[in-house]
């Protein structure tokens, strides 16, 4: 089985409607999408709307605070959700913040339990402060110590949350076995440089991360996340290159179909 390839609908900025983002990932053959999580009454327009394109959710983007006391109880619907969806993994950006880390991860050792009782695994975003690089998230993954709470690992995000030189697949390494979803995303390198340019144009060596994370079984979801280069002005026909572009570099290196 190839490697699951998938895009964040982000990578448009917000320039089309779902049905065209839908469309012209089914005209270049990239046939897995990255969403946000939606209405327990959606459920099925969702599902009948990317049937219609070919398409399939791989990850499905939740947006809970761990901060908040209600955290894992506020979660449930949204774990209920996703599994109705027939997705597993689910994208989740969390900050500790001024609140006492055990107390952060002993809500997500919750969290993960429930997760794993409808087969989901909730996937922590390179994010600051808990796992905005491979240190920081193997804290954060020994700590928790729980299979339902896992990383997705942002190739460009560990160089823009990490104020010093660090190389992406060193950073892959130290948490090897706990990334279950993974972001695609080029930069030209820098902490709180916003340069994420098309991939293959920037420093990351995918071919390396592709390699390294295939050795462990790991074949995805990948998912291209292509968030730009801060003062640029993409018209229409320039994110959709940057889309095709992106896509067929994957193709180009061998990792993807």
């Amino acid at each position: 089985m190839g490697n699951i390839i998938a895009c964040n609908l982000g990578s448009y900025r917000e320039q089309f409607s779902t049905q065209e983002m839908y469309g012209h990932l089914a005209e270049i053959g990239l046939t897995n999408v990255e969403v946000g999580t939606p209405e327990p009454d959606q459920i099925e327009a969702v599902l009948k709307e990317l049937a219609d394109y070919g398409l399939a959710a791989t990850t499905i983007m939740a947006h809970h605070d761990v901060k908040d006391e209600g955290f894992v109880s506020d979660f449930q619907t949204t774990l209920e959700t996703v599994q109705s969806l027939g997705v597993e993994r689910i994208f989740l950006s969390a900050h500790a913040g001024e609140i006492d880390k055990e107390i952060i991860y002993g809500r997500l050792q919750e969290l993960g339990k429930n997760a794993r009782d409808l087969g989901l695994t909730v996937c922590l975003e390179t994010h600051p402060d808990l796992a905005n690089n491979g240190d920081v998230a193997l804290e954060t993954m020994q700590a928790v110590n729980h299979p339902g709470i896992a990383i997705n690992f942002d190739t460009a995000n560990v160089h823009y949350h990490t104020d010093r030189s660090i190389d992406t697949v060193e950073e892959i390494q130290k948490i090897l076995n706990h990334v279950k979803a993974v972001h695609l995303k080029d930069t030209t390198g820098g902490y709180h440089t916003w340069n994420f340019p098309t991939l293959g144009a920037g420093i990351i060596d995918f071919k390396a991360v592709f390699n390294l994370l295939s050795g462990v079984g790991f074949i995805g979801p990948y998912t291209m996340e292509l968030e730009g280069v801060e003062g640029e002005s993409l018209d229409q026909d320039g994110v959709l290159k940057r889309v095709e572009e992106s896509f067929q570099y994957l193709i180009d290196i061998g990792v993807a179909d």
